[in-house]
């Protein structure tokens, strides 16, 4: 259930915004597209990546099994992932939602179930900082990729990374909760959000299950949202 603002917290939210906490998923959310799903056939030296993938969605297999086998199946060295890395673009309004957040000291976490040297090298590389990140891992040996699923769940399948409880672990009782994400590893951590921004499979499975959320298409729409409720607007969003 989302979390409840507490009497407390709505006090302390007329003179100040430090009890927000906005999380953003990374893929076709801060980026344009799945970098994953967009590597799987420039790298892999098979197209079993296709069968694992049709496994996932009919739920055969959880997001850890098809991930670990999908990444074991590439073959790329480090400059060369270096340089297809280099020509991602972020969404445009990313970083002024970052500057935004940080200027009113509002905590930023990034929660993915990609991996860490991806999201700090596109990040890097679009001079993003200031964010909190939550993946999985990722080592380069030669031409091999070689994962690690530090925040997984053991007693649940479903997702490689436990989004839920690394927001859980970011929040406290009196923590207003924004969510944005897009896809099916931000359905369980958006539950708890008190303001969840969807699209494409989180925004379905919000729709279908009568849940209340913010259709976006681009993060502007997100930027304009916050920065009126932080100006003391009205919004219409």
């Amino acid at each position: 259930m989302p979390n409840k603002i507490t009497p407390a917290a709505q006090k302390r939210n007329m003179d100040s915004f430090r009890n927000y906490v906005v999380f953003f998923d990374f893929d076709n959310t801060i980026t344009p597209y799945d970098i994953l799903d967009d590597m799987l056939p420039r790298f892999s030296r098979n197209n079993r990546w296709i069968e694992l993938e049709e496994k996932w969605k009919k739920g055969a297999i959880g997001s850890r099994a098809c991930l670990e086998a999908q990444i074991k199946e590439m073959r790329v060295n480090r400059e060369d992932l270096d340089k297809y890395l280099a020509q991602i673009m972020l969404d445009p309004y990313f970083k002024k939602l970052v500057d935004l957040l940080h200027n009113h000291k509002v905590k930023t976490v990034v929660l993915s179930d990609s991996f860490d040297y991806i999201l700090n090298f596109i990040l890097r590389n679009n001079k993003v900082s200031k964010l909190k990140i939550y993946c999985n891992k990722l080592r380069l040996f030669k031409n091999r990729l070689i994962p690690d699923f530090p925040f997984s769940d053991k007693k649940c399948y479903i997702c490689a990374h436990c989004k839920a409880k690394n927001l859980l672990a970011n929040t406290d009782k009196d923590s207003i909760m924004v969510y944005v994400g897009d896809g099916h590893s931000d359905i369980c951590p958006a539950k708890y959000a008190n303001i969840v921004f969807a699209k494409e499979e989180l925004l379905r499975h919000f729709r279908d299950n009568n849940l209340a959320c913010l259709p976006y298409k681009s993060l502007k729409e997100v930027y304009m949202y916050i920065k009126r409720r932080f100006d003391g607007r009205k919004t219409n969003c």
